[in-house]
């Protein structure tokens, strides 16, 4: 592998984990708890009484346990087979190319397994970053959903929230 394609797959690579951190540093900022003020003079107990309800009415509207949802496990690491599937292709064109250039499939297959692995890990880093980036960004729409049907009922019991 020449130093070019090294340098540009280590640049994809940080590139991609660059988009992971910051997509996941967006939806935590996005979905914590709003502030609620009071409005109409309530009491530092009653806000806490308020409080507690909203979040349970929020939970039962919605069906969404913050809790539940800030607890789920990441989506799955390792390989999903796209190792194995590029060296067979690459093994399968490398064949190809070997037999019709100099008459022998096994180096050529040998050499496109090779590089078929290589390019199956590419492949397996890009799926895995779209898979928790997929991952997150449902975690942070049900979060964003509960807080927003909390706000609402905060909002109805004359609270000024953000």
């Amino acid at each position: 592998m020449s130093t070019a394609k090294i340098r540009t797959a280590a640049t994809v690579l940080w590139a991609s984990a660059v988009v992971t951190s910051l997509v996941w540093a967006y939806a935590r900022a996005g979905t914590g708890k709003p502030s609620a003020y009071p409005a109409q003079g309530q009491s530092a107990e009653r806000q806490a009484r308020d409080d507690q309800a909203c979040q349970a009415w929020a939970k039962q509207d919605t069906g969404i346990d913050p809790a539940v949802v800030a607890a789920t496990p990441p989506p799955p690491t390792g390989p999903q087979g796209e190792r194995a599937r590029g060296a067979v292709r690459g093994a399968a064109a490398g064949a190809v190319i070997g037999e019709v250039a100099n008459g022998d499939a096994s180096d050529g297959a040998a050499i496109g397994a090779t590089a078929g692995v290589i390019a199956g890990g590419r492949q397996a880093r890009r799926n895995q970053a779209a898979r928790t980036q997929q991952a997150q960004a449902a975690q942070a729409g049900s979060l964003d959903t509960y807080w927003r049907a909390y706000s609402a009922c905060m909002s109805g019991k004359g609270y000024t929230v953000r």
